[in-house]
């Protein structure tokens, strides 16, 4: 049997990349996938995609950091599909400067995506996931809450607050049949992640090909990043909450 068959499953930040891997990945498990994204075209043609490949997927557009879009996506997703058993808390996005050039409106508006995005999309799929029996939620954190790197201090804050905001996520509704676990990806051949190593390179950080290949064999790719996730929403880690599974190839246990 498919690991997610028949369960309603929201991906934000859906659409492309390591988002994009889990969408396709968790169709192929038998999930009714909802991606939500604020890029319409391409979350269309990755929906498009899954159902070309026998899936059931719909897109719904929205910024996952503005409360009103998300409370609309969230119910259009439960009228589409019915009560959402898997939220994967994907969506994010990067700053990448010198601590000291960073403005309060990157501080702002990076916190917005990555962590207020989180408290919005799981607040609304939070009463109709409990009152469903309970479900699954995945946030996507990083390496960089635990390790950190020059030029990426704003980014690397955000990610911390992803690590905790699972944690207490988990240990406040855990009595409610609901399990919130964080993923933790190295750097993944993506284009967030490419983009990553080539701006931390011009700012002179040595994220080499080398230096990659001392830190963590090799990069990444999305779809191991997807498999990760989808042992995480699945009945296969029923016991398995509140913690972090980093998909970093040993970067972070040197």
């Amino acid at each position: 049997m498919s690991r997610l068959e028949g369960k309603v499953a929201i991906i934000s930040g859906g659409a492309t990349g390591m988002g994009g891997a889990a969408s396709k990945l968790f169709a192929a498990e038998g999930a009714k996938v909802a991606i939500v994204d604020r890029n319409e075209a391409a979350a269309a043609e990755t929906a498009k995609a899954i159902r070309k490949a026998g899936g059931v997927a719909q897109s719904f557009v929205a910024d996952v950091s503005d409360e009103t879009q998300v409370i609309a996506a969230v119910a259009a997703v439960e009228q589409a599909f019915g009560a959402v058993r898997v939220l994967f808390n994907h969506a994010g996005t990067i700053v990448i400067k010198p601590f000291l050039e960073t403005t309060l409106t990157e501080w702002d508006w990076l916190h917005a995506v990555n962590v207020r995005s989180m408290f919005l999309v799981t607040r609304a799929v939070l009463p109709g996931m409990i009152a469903a029996g309970g479900g699954s939620i995945v946030c996507t954190s990083s390496i960089s809450a635990v390790a950190g790197t020059p030029m990426e201090v704003l980014y690397d804050t955000t990610k911390g607050a992803v690590h905790m905001f699972a944690r207490a996520i988990a240990v406040e509704f855990r009595d409610r049949n609901i399990r919130c676990n964080a993923v933790c990806p190295g750097f993944i051949r993506t284009p967030h992640g490419l983009r990553e190593v080539a701006e931390l390179q011009k700012l002179g950080v040595d994220v080499s090909e080398a230096a990659l290949a001392a830190q963590q064999g090799r990069i990444g790719e999305p779809e191991e990043v997807a498999q990760a996730a989808l042992f995480l929403a699945s009945d296969e880690a029923s016991f398995v909450n509140g913690t972090q599974l980093f998909v970093d190839n040993g970067f972070t246990a040197v």
